[in-house]
């Protein structure tokens, strides 16, 4: 009984502190995520395309 009347009595404000805090806390989660996401797709696709110009057999000879 006596949580509930803490809980009632002008919380309100830490809810909205809480409620935009973890949004925050989610959208760079989110951002991270993103950066990775593209970092590895970025990764797979040299190592499965590698760009082989600079490696000295593939260079032309004068």
């Amino acid at each position: 009984m006596l949580t509930t009347q803490v809980l009632n009595e002008g919380t309100m404000d830490e809810v909205r502190v809480g409620m935009v805090m973890g949004s925050a806390v989610l959208v760079i989660a989110a951002i991270f995520v993103v950066g990775h996401y593209r970092r590895e797709h970025r990764r797979a696709q040299l190592l499965w395309r590698p760009d082989l110009s600079g490696w000295p057999w593939r260079q032309r000879r004068e």
